[in-house]
């Protein structure tokens, strides 16, 4: 099953969706954060070492391009994957490249803004849908993966 009747699963009716999604969600940013923290790397000697001077933008910037390319291909991240998980929009497809970009630009704000990250965590952990604040502006959701038909 690629995709739902023009809305996300109801979390009501398909609970299975949503079950243990924040925690996969924690694993899954653990992963991709030490990927990108690797990536980062992997780019200073690309900026002759000057990139150590704006080291958490680069961070950020990284972080950015990675999640936003990662979740155009595959409506999620390499640590997403891991966990079984992925994003679908508010029809229930899975995300676009616009989509993608989008919800990367939230997440990166809401890790800049510390108190909007709290926030974040908070609605995922109190939510049916378990969705973030960036998924709550963007009528997102991340599901557990269904299983390909």
């Amino acid at each position: 099953m690629t995709a739902f009747p023009d809305a996300l699963p109801d979390p009501g009716f398909q609970p299975e969706f949503y079950t243990g999604v924040p925690t996969k969600r924690l694993l899954a940013w653990v992963v991709d954060s030490l990927l990108i923290g690797a990536l980062t790397l992997l780019a200073l000697p690309l900026s002759g070492f000057l990139g150590v001077f704006v080291l958490p933008g680069l961070f950020l910037t990284v972080g950015l391009v990675y999640r936003s390319v990662t979740i155009a291909k595959h409506s999620a991240t390499p640590g997403m994957r891991l966990m079984a998980i992925e994003f679908r929009d508010s029809r229930g497809r899975r995300f676009e490249p616009v989509m993608a970009f989008l919800h990367s630009t939230g997440f990166t704000f809401s890790c800049v803004a510390f108190p909007v990250q709290i926030l974040s965590v908070g609605l995922m952990l109190t939510g049916a849908r378990a969705q973030g604040l960036t998924d709550h502006l963007l009528g997102t959701a991340a599901i557990n993966r269904p299983a390909e038909v």
